[in-house]
């Protein structure tokens, strides 16, 4: 794997799935609805506004919500092990 991995695309599939690429060419579908569901953070579980949701960009390879609001490791994305995370960590 690439010690420096990055994101190259990401596009919004649909309810709370987003199609991720990243440098090396892997592609995941990657499902955050548990994630966010399971969270009693109120500033994680603002996102299942699905607009909201939806506003996500790409900032230097890293796939992130509202200025660095919300933001996974990388790994955790290429790896699509989200539902694995403490959904109610900030």
């Amino acid at each position: 794997m690439n010690k420096y991995l990055k994101i190259t695309r990401a596009e919004y599939v649909d309810n709370y799935k987003i199609e991720i690429e990243f440098d090396d060419g892997k592609i995941n579908i990657v499902n955050f609805e548990g994630f966010l569901k399971s969270s009693s953070n109120p500033e994680i579980k603002k996102y299942l506004d699905k607009e909201l949701f939806k506003s996500f960009s790409i900032i230097e390879g890293d796939l992130v919500w509202n200025d660095f609001d919300l933001v996974f490791p990388i790994l955790d994305l290429y790896e699509n092990s989200i539902s694995k995370l403490n959904s109610n960590a900030a």
